[in-house]
């Protein structure tokens, strides 16, 4: 850097510090301390090294910038103001205000913003998905910058994506981290220990590079290194916390603290009061991708014949690989590809197949990092390990990204395992996420069917499918729309109306042979569709079967089926006479047969709770 460079640098860091002082102050909340710990870095980077057309943020080969240390959006917001995308009013006025865009973390409201941060330890893994699109994908020049926060290396996600980013040897990867001590509540594990840091970094097959934060010429240098450096590299900011303000720099108690009007008034004049500095970052390279997204283009799905036993998993492979046939189609999987069918896609396009070993936190932010990129990412494991990494799946839904996950082994029915493998909290946790979809196929025809309708579903979908081989149920010309369900069996006289989901709807059929044998007739729903429920094909089953409904489902009762179903009725304004079937205890080794019936989802309980609710009416 030349002297003149030097200065305006300098004159920019001192700007992000006063503006993220001032919007923070006059939101009466935020980071600021956090934020002008890292303002140096931020300046060097975006004048500098950041190649990117701020008047074009959709542009395919523009870097990226990922602030995984969310909390400083302040800093964030600052640059947006420098580079004359957020104005000074907007800045200052709305920040954390209601029904802003300049939330208190930053969202892709802001099309500057790639996905949702704030959830620490994520932004670093869902920049190795961007990292992946970059390099093996789009296989365009741009870099990928991801702002980490030193406490943030305490999260286990934070080692699961530089495992990951040596592994892919990512050379478009580079996270800063700002190494500034403190912590929310006191001091970081390491402290300025940036040795420690270094180790651990090239332990994982990354380069690390130390610097002083707060020498500009010297992370000029370190950011040249780190993205010239032919592999993943890491760059270790010694950085203090409230940098340029004496009151609170290098002070414990001030993280996530605004300054009051008086301290912040005073710290603005330390600074050197306000400035209007307009900059602009260096362009960034041309090229278009490699990949075309070709969302019509002819699929060879997958064709089952009726009564074959096959398993719901087994199909998911067969439809993945039907979609192949669509380049944006990416697959992850976590080590099991083998269980779950996902190799089927790795046997007929294995450039685009991700394995992410056991890693299911890096494998859900990874897949938002390739959904932000465009991509349309499937990615699978064993249902009940969703459960370590939902954090990462909620912040997909808050971002709105269109990532497909697929949970196999669900349930009770898988058999001897046990229940450290039995996913019987997943519906109820996939349900919950905003804007999900969550679909349950019965057998292998919806399986492929709905696989391959979740590909354009608008936001986060889960799949869940089911480990054991049944019988196929439905032809091969039956189409399944989200939302929808399938009534299976129904006539002028049904009683009561018998309603499942994946291995309970076989478990109804077969009820339904024993109540006929009694000369009761019932109806059978296949709700397919968990959410949205097919509230209208429920209502009208329920009246026409005199108001009676026996819900089944292999899922803890809480937040799965039976409540789906419910919530659905009572929205509609009927009251049925219900009997809500689930699995309430603990549950063991055994087959499934065995472990079915001892948890009263089967058919025989099933018919005895269609019994009873005709009987009592």
């Amino acid at each position: 850097m030349n002297a003149s460079e030097l200065e305006a640098a300098a004159a920019l860091a001192r700007q992000l510090r006063v503006d993220s002082i001032r919007c923070s102050t006059s939101a009466g909340s935020g980071h600021p301390t956090s934020s002008l710990s890292a303002a140096d870095l931020i300046a060097v980077l975006a004048t500098r090294h950041l190649r990117y057309d701020w008047s074009n943020p959709k542009l395919a080969t523009n870097d990226h910038l990922v602030f995984s240390k969310g909390h400083a959006s302040p800093l964030l917001y600052a640059l947006y103001r420098a580079v004359g995308v957020v104005d000074e009013t907007e800045l200052i006025d709305t920040y954390r205000r209601f029904g802003a865009r300049l939330q208190g973390h930053p969202t892709p409201e802001l099309p500057w913003v790639d996905l949702a941060t704030g959830s620490l330890g994520q932004g670093i893994a869902a920049s190795v998905g961007i990292a992946l699109a970059g390099s093996r994908l789009d296989r365009l020049d741009y870099r990928v910058w991801v702002l980490c926060g030193d406490s943030e290396l305490a999260e286990g996600s934070v080692w699961e994506a530089l495992d990951k980013a040596g592994y892919y040897r990512l050379a478009n990867f580079v996270a800063i981290v700002d190494v500034n001590r403190l912590g929310q509540r006191g001091p970081t594990e390491l402290g300025w220990d940036l040795d420690a840091y270094a180790a651990r970094v090239s332990a994982f097959g990354c380069a690390p590079f130390t610097v002083d934060g707060h020498d500009l010429e010297a992370i000029d240098e370190a950011l040249a290194k780190a993205s010239s450096s032919g592999q993943p590299s890491v760059v270790l900011a010694r950085t203090l916390k409230g940098k340029g303000v004496a009151e609170v720099e290098d002070k414990e108690g001030w993280h996530g603290t605004a300054l009051k009007p008086e301290l912040a008034e005073r710290a603005v004049a330390e600074l050197g009061g306000p400035s209007s500095i307009r900059v602009s970052s260096p362009p960034p390279p041309k090229g278009n991708p490699a990949v075309t997204p070709n969302p019509a283009a002819k699929l060879d799905v997958p064709r089952y014949e009726l009564g074959t036993r096959i398993a719901t998993r087994r199909a998911y492979g067969g439809a993945l690989a039907a979609l192949s046939a669509r380049p944006e189609v990416v697959v992850l999987d976590a080590e099991v590809g083998n269980s779950t069918g996902s190799e089927a896609f790795l046997a007929v396009a294995p450039e685009r197949y991700f394995e992410t070993f056991i890693s299911e936190q890096l494998m859900v932010a990874a897949a938002g990092g390739l959904a932000a990129r465009g991509y349309l990412p499937f990615a699978a494991t064993f249902g009940a390990f969703f459960s370590r990494a939902f954090d990462f799946v909620r912040m997909l839904g808050i971002s709105g990204l269109r990532v497909r996950l697929a949970g196999s082994h669900a349930g009770v029915e898988i058999g001897a395992d046990g229940p450290s493998q039995m996913a019987l909290e997943d519906l109820a946790a996939m349900r919950a996420v905003h804007g999900s979809v969550v679909l349950y196929p019965s057998d292998a025809t919806s399986a492929v069917a709905l696989t391959i309708a979740m590909a354009d579903a608008p936001a986060l979908a889960y799949l869940r499918t089911t480990r054991g081989a049944y019988p196929v149920l439905y032809g091969p010309e039956e189409t399944f729309a989200i939302g929808g369900a399938k009534v299976l069996r129904s006539s002028e006289h049904d009683a009561v109306t018998l309603a499942g989901a994946g291995v309970t709807v076989h478990e109804a059929l077969a009820a339904a042979d024993i109540l006929a044998a009694e000369g009761i007739a019932a109806r059978v729903v296949d709700c397919y569709s968990v959410k949205p429920v097919d509230s209208a094909t429920l209502v009208s089953s329920v009246e026409a079967t005199s108001g009676r409904i026996v819900v089944a489902e292999d899922h803890y009762p809480e937040g799965g089926l039976g409540e789906a179903v419910l919530s659905a009725l009572c929205r509609a304004g009927t009251a049925p006479a219900c009997a809500h079937l689930a699995v309430r205890g603990l549950s063991c080794s055994g087959t499934p047969e065995e472990l079915l019936d001892a948890a009263g989802i089967s058919a025989v309980h099933i018919a005895d709770a269609a019994r009873s609710l005709v009987e009592v009416r």
